[in-house]
């Protein structure tokens, strides 16, 4: 079958067909290949020995490039058939332990509503691209009060206008806490801009929604053929939170001297909504133990002082993972950039209950101050994987496994996300890595 041309029906009709072949393939039902790689990761977690070492897949992507044809990296958001459908091939073909598979989301919607915030393929960068955050400070310093005062106020009269072209016209609302009383209706609802950017977001609403109608499920589609997703719920760090979406880099970084005060009432605040978005993970169906992510933007080496470090980003971050783990989940933490001079922290997080993914921290320095305490997940260069060979990538590969993979707790996979620059057959050798050196 074409997966650049599917329909819905065709796609359930596939499913079916993969599953009778996985195991045909193995040999074992597809229940009982889910609970085996649920297990392998499990046993890692919790800092046991596996039978191997499992191999972690996150697509991001790269299925565009895997299935070839005409697909771009655009159709994750304009054909979410097509895109599950490539997302699923990749993964049945690759065969990993575990799948990190995604969808961007509807481009449509993303369209009407002209995104200033983000950039994404197809749409203010190349049909082959990955999306871009385009970071501002979508909060001003002044405005701490009125955000920490309605942060529901702030959100519709003045961070969407701010990161939604179309919704500009939001910006004309009075305080919401005006409106109260029959008489207090605003003469700005009668404006007609005012009523197009509330037409424009219904729109937008609508075409997410139809989006993710067909989109919703990858997860489970692949667990039906074995696969276990890697995460089932998110909870962002606060002090990222408010870095990356309100203040920016920039604003925030000042706002440590300037407004001190400010910024940690800002954290308190997402400190709750993380903790609840992480809770909310209780939910899901899939996962044993389920599996809470953060990537990590503003902690690593470099960013902040260990001082401020531990004041704004370390204190709140630690009450989001114990909040996870608490709850008998775990708790993944994507820790971007280099962390080597902040290892020792996470020795303060509970043992055996969290993932340490890492980006470019060496591994090695990671696995000597954390073995027996946090689990290691990461080690393969996403610029190997795009300018190396075969060959080069198992070698990499074959030392990484016999040395961090040492006594267990560690789970291969590339450092990022696999975009669709990364070579087929070097991640193809990445996996058959684990199969062919990683048994204990």
């Amino acid at each position: 079958m074409v997966v650049t041309d599917i329909t819905q029906k065709e796609y359930e009709e596939e499913g079916k067909r993969l599953r009778d072949e996985v195991e045909k393939r193995t040999g074992k039902s597809a229940e009982e290949l889910y609970e085996e790689k649920e297990k392998r990761l499990r046993d890692v977690i919790e800092l046991k020995v596996p039978d191997r070492v499992p191999v972690i897949l996150p697509t991001s992507y790269l299925p565009s490039r895997w299935v070839g044809g005409e697909m771009t990296a655009a159709d994750s958001y304009r054909n979410p058939v097509r895109w599950k459908a490539a997302s699923r091939k990749m993964v049945f073909d690759l065969d990993p332990d575990i799948q990190q598979a995604q969808a961007g989301g509807s481009g449509a919607a993303a369209s009407i509503l002209g995104p200033k915030l983000f950039k994404y393929p197809g749409d203010g960068v190349g049909e082959e691209s990955s999306h871009q955050l385009i970071e501002g400070e979508n909060m001003k310093a002044d405005e701490y009060k009125i955000f920490l005062n309605d942060p529901g106020d702030f959100t519709l009269r003045y961070f969407l206008p701010r990161v939604w072209k179309e919704l500009e016209p939001l910006s004309k609302l009075p305080p919401l806490n005006s409106l109260w009383g029959p008489s207090n209706v605003s003469p700005a609802f009668g404006d007609p801009e005012v009523m197009k950017a509330f037409e424009s977001l219904h729109k937008a609403g609508q075409k997410q929604q139809e989006y993710f109608s067909l989109a919703f499920g990858l997860d489970n589609d692949l667990a039906e053929l074995g696969f276990p997703p890697m995460t089932h719920g998110m909870a962002p760090a606060p002090f990222d939170i408010i870095s990356d979406y309100l203040r920016g880099m920039a604003g925030t970084m000042l706002d440590l001297y300037r407004h001190p005060d400010e910024l940690l009432q800002a954290c308190d605040m997402m400190l709750e909504r993380s903790i609840a978005t992480g809770l909310r993970t209780l939910e899901s169906k899939l996962g044993n133990p389920k599996r809470v992510f953060s990537a990590l933007h503003r902690g690593s080496d470099g960013f902040l002082n260990l001082k401020h470090f531990e004041k704004y980003y370390w204190s709140y971050l630690k009450k989001v993972v114990y909040s996870v783990t608490d709850a008998d989940m775990v708790f993944i933490a994507f820790y971007e950039g280099n962390w080597e001079q902040r290892l020792e922290y996470m020795l303060e997080l509970p043992e055996g209950k969290t993932i340490a993914r890492f980006a470019f921290t060496d591994l090695k320095k990671a696995k000597e101050i954390l073995k027996g305490h946090t689990s290691i997940m990461g080690g393969v260069p996403h610029s190997l994987l795009q300018t190396g060979t075969p060959n080069d990538v198992d070698k990499f590969c074959k030392e990484l496994i016999e040395t961090v993979g040492k006594n267990g707790g560690f789970m291969l996979s590339p450092s990022t996300g696999i975009t669709n620059e990364a070579k087929p057959e070097n991640v193809k050798a990445m996996v058959d890595a684990v199969k062919k050196y990683g048994i204990y």
